[in-house]
């Protein structure tokens, strides 16, 4: 198999699962339990919590485990309004956020609060901080912006964001889905200036069913996401899931060895595949996305699913959009203002440090097949 879809999930390395299985096998202690196994496990989940820690730039006791991104960021939003309840009912975010951030603001809008959706200005996918502000009031409780977008690898000014909201509206707290970006772009929380971050384990090679929520010092007696038995200091109640945990810890660590290096050799490979991909006709680059992990062509004319289904057949995963569409058309490639025939055969190409040049070729020689041997559809 051919894998060229690390932005929907990423493979777990051999020692991420050997770690995890050690703790389920043979350190299976609760860490709430006071007798030496639990405390053991206690001591073992606060160091796995430093090191995650340390690799987002912020202090341990600032970062809580979740379940995944999509849990981060709903608790990210409704704990920021819940702290500017007084200050306002006005929310901002864009209109190519994953659904994570749309859903969750859906469904504030129908307890009350007014959302603004920024939009790019045209097909480069490009959203300015400027755009932002703009859109920012009196009333804005919480501003949400993604880091780096899932789709087109758009990356948003998260920190010029931050920088103009101190000085408009130093009370609106600012929000980034940093599932994207965390370990593919440098950052770090201590200077980045976003209030909540949301990171996810199974974007960087550890398992599916563990994330983690930044809450930053001017967050003020955070709304816990779960009551209960008083984990996490007591904002996310619920025996602490200490195999993904240690998972996650275990990829973090890998990855941070000789990031740079790992992250300038993805970038090689994005750009060998931007130039062998547009040599096909009809083929178009999507966005100016500078992620150096995701890229979006679409073979204009060709629906994007049945490209899918073709290169699947012939063990190569890439993706029509999100992995969270099931399907159904990308908001995000909608948001570009695209013409119908480019839109509808939008395909993303993602990368890991383990993607190949030769895999690029067998990926770009199946696409110029496809199009040299079957009928365009769209109109």
């Amino acid at each position: 198999m051919i894998y060229l879809d690390h932005a929907a999930t990423t493979p777990v390395p051999r020692e991420v699962a050997d770690t995890m299985y050690a703790v389920l096998t043979e350190q299976f202690g609760n860490p709430s339990s006071q007798y030496e196994a639990g405390l053991a496990m206690k001591r073992n989940v606060e160091e796995w919590r430093r090191t995650v820690a340390s690799a987002l730039g912020c202090e341990p006791r600032q970062l809580f485990f979740t379940s995944c991104g999509t849990e981060g960021d709903n608790w990210a939003i409704q704990a920021a309004a819940y702290q500017n309840r007084h200050l306002g009912r006005h929310i901002v975010t864009t209109s190519i956020e994953h659904n994570a951030v749309l859903e969750c603001c859906k469904w504030m809008a129908q307890q009350g609060y007014e959302v603004t959706y920024v939009s790019p200005k045209d097909s480069s996918g490009i959203i300015t901080a400027e755009d932002i502000l703009s859109a920012v009031r009196p009333d804005t409780a919480v501003v949400s912006v993604m880091m780096v977008n899932n789709e087109i690898g758009t990356i948003l000014p998260i920190r010029e964001i931050a920088a103009g909201l101190k000085a408009k509206n130093p009370k609106t707290l600012l929000h980034t889905d940093a599932v994207q970006g965390f370990m593919k772009v440098p950052f770090s929380a201590k200077t980045l200036g976003a209030d909540f971050i949301t990171i996810s384990g199974h974007k960087l090679g550890a398992p599916k069913g563990v994330g983690a929520l930044y809450i930053g010092q001017r967050v003020r007696n955070p709304k816990p996401l779960l009551a209960g038995g008083g984990q996490e200091q007591g904002l996310r109640s619920g025996t602490e899931a200490t195999a993904q945990i240690a998972g996650f810890a275990k990829a973090v660590e890998l990855r941070s060895q000789n990031l740079s290096e790992t992250l300038r050799r993805m970038a090689q490979i994005k750009t060998y595949a931007v130039e062998q991909l547009t040599a096909i006709a009809d083929l178009k680059l999507i966005g100016s996305g500078e992620a150096p992990h995701i890229l979006s062509v679409s073979l204009s004319g060709w629906p994007s699913q049945n490209i899918v289904n073709d290169l699947s057949s012939q063990g190569i995963c890439i993706s029509a959009g999100s992995a969270c569409h099931q399907g159904k058309p990308s908001h995000v490639v909608a948001a570009l203002g695209l013409d119908k025939r480019t839109a509808g055969g939008v395909i993303r190409l993602s990368f890991g440090p383990e993607t190949t040049k030769e895999e690029i070729d067998e990926c770009v020689a199946a696409l110029k097949n496809h199009h040299d041997n079957r009928m365009p559809m769209l109109k």
